[in-house]
């Protein structure tokens, strides 16, 4: 799920991806109704909002969509904010309660909690008896209660896993640094057909041509990040200069170390080449 700030101007840093974000209904209500697990934080496009989200974005066309930002925004100029969540727990009207006292009517960016202080160890508790026992309804993993605190692994959807390599990715191929978003593609480095996951780590942003040669095994990525280019390309379709050019070379670094590719990815896609 997503949720997106018609403003586009300023980035949401106050969680890490696996911490929790708890939703509060509004005034008058003003009760907490249920938590995600926060995975991603990006200034989108509007197009590329629509392309990886489509009706997920809450309006039935992109027009519409459109429409919506302008009349929470009349001043947008093309670019909105999201907050990606994942595994979102809805608790039942039965199970809504307050928030804690300290948590002001006001607030609009939020209000973060640690389990260190006695609010925060109260407003998990009760997140926790509101919901099962040991496992949260739609988490992947047993939730811990007690002992070394760990952050929830989001589980991102397509939509989420692109924005994400995208972002992890600084919207550069990771080959030739093209900036150009729609020539750009997110690529899974094993296939979900063949048990790849929707993780950064099994993300690598391309420009589209490259995406389509490494799908097809007529490039790979070594575990030491070093782009080969088959020899299939000359006696296939007696072309290719422009792809040998680029053999040997190393691909750009994401902005963060845990975004960085799977090297057991790596190797499984290295085991299918042929050159």
């Amino acid at each position: 799920m997503n949720h997106w700030q018609p403003g586009g101007r300023q980035q949401f840093n106050a969680l890490v991806p696996g911490e929790l974000l708890v939703f509060r209904l509004k005034a008058p209500i003003n009760r907490i109704a249920g938590y995600g697990v926060f995975a991603r934080a990006a200034l989108l496009p509007i197009s590329l909002a629509w392309s990886s989200f489509s009706l997920k974005n809450g309006q039935p066309d992109f027009d519409s969509f459109k429409a919506a930002i302008l009349r929470l925004n009349p001043e947008n100029r093309g670019t909105i904010g999201y907050r990606i969540l994942t595994q979102p727990v809805f608790l039942t009207e039965g199970q809504w309660f307050a928030p804690p006292p300290d948590w002001p009517l006001n607030t609009v960016g939020g209000k973060r909690y640690s389990t260190n202080s006695a609010e925060g160890r109260d407003l998990w508790e009760r997140l926790a008896s509101a919901s099962s026992a040991k496992t949260r309804p739609g988490f992947a993993e047993p939730i811990k209660m007690f002992g070394n605190p760990t952050l929830v692994r989001p589980r991102l959807g397509q939509g989420a896993f692109r924005v994400g390599v995208i972002e992890a990715y600084e919207r550069r191929c990771v080959i030739t640094g093209e900036r150009t978003l729609p020539a750009l593609e997110a690529a899974h480095i094993l296939p979900v057909k063949q048990q790849g996951i929707h993780e950064i780590s099994n993300g690598l942003l391309f420009r589209r041509d490259l995406h389509a040669l490494f799908d097809q095994h007529y490039m790979t990525i070594t575990p030491d990040k070093a782009l080969i280019v088959s020899k299939r390309i000359r006696e296939e379709f007696e072309n290719g200069r422009e792809y040998y050019a680029m053999h040997g070379k190393r691909i750009r670094d994401p902005k963060l170390d845990t975004d960085a590719p799977s090297i057991e990815a790596l190797r499984r896609h290295n085991d299918l080449f042929v050159e």
